[in-house]
């Protein structure tokens, strides 16, 4: 087999085809079984054999695995293999305490980035109470392992995850950036986008200078139906 039949990325066409990154068509080797995304650690060893297909979607700018074509054989011996370590008592404890301190690591994480968003929010005084119920909101979206969002980069600085995660969670929840068409132009999104943050900056603002709030404010009215 040459390097393109044992190692590429393909996303999924009409009809259960397999598209490669040139558009053509490509079917599996024969003897090939896919093995749904859903089990990190089967998916590592499959893939550690240097022989298969990763199947990937893109769902905005991020590319998501569906899953893997690999060598029936490699899949089942993986799968038998794990299942037998996995059964031991050993294995049992070492992942009871692994889950204990990823809790605990997360149940951190999640108190610094709170902290971090109200120290960005930084409301005045009469506004606190509000800047502690948006914080909360913004942090129990942003925070959950998987979420995608910008609080689980380590790219940047906490601060300015806190930042950005408050921008992005106002965008969708108190503007009408759900509901605005963006021309395909190159950029065009992220105009829009920013045209969106300078908006919801505005209305923070607002709050931190401790300015009389309408309950007619989009902030409020968000806020209302968590």
């Amino acid at each position: 087999m040459n390097s393109e039949q044992t190692k590429q990325i393909v996303r999924p066409g009409p009809n259960g085809q397999l598209i490669n990154e040139k558009g053509d068509v490509v079917y599996p080797p024969k003897g090939w079984s896919f093995l749904p995304a859903g089990d990190a650690g089967i998916t590592r060893k499959v893939t550690a054999k240097g022989m298969f297909w990763r199947v990937q979607i893109k769902k905005g700018r991020r590319l998501i695995s569906k899953g893997i074509w690999a060598p029936s054989q490699i899949i089942e011996e993986t799968q038998k293999t794990l299942k037998e370590t996995r059964s031991t008592d050993a294995y049992q404890k070492k992942r009871a305490s692994d889950l204990k301190r990823r809790k605990r690591q997360e149940e951190a994480y999640s108190i610094d980035f709170l902290q971090a968003i109200e120290a960005y929010l930084n409301f005045h005084p009469i506004h606190k109470a509000f800047e502690k119920k948006l914080a909360e909101a913004v942090n129990k979206h942003a925070i959950p392992v998987g979420s995608g969002t910008v609080a689980r980069t380590a790219m940047i600085p906490i601060e300015e995850r806190a930042a950005k995660a408050v921008i992005a969670w106002m965008r969708h929840q108190t503007t009408a950036y759900e509901q605005t068409k963006v021309a395909h132009i190159k950029g065009e999104r992220r105009a829009v986008r920013r045209q969106f943050a300078q908006q919801s900056v505005r209305l923070l603002n607002k709050y931190r200078s401790g300015e009389n709030i309408s309950e007619l404010c989009p902030l409020k009215k968000a806020l209302s139906k968590k």
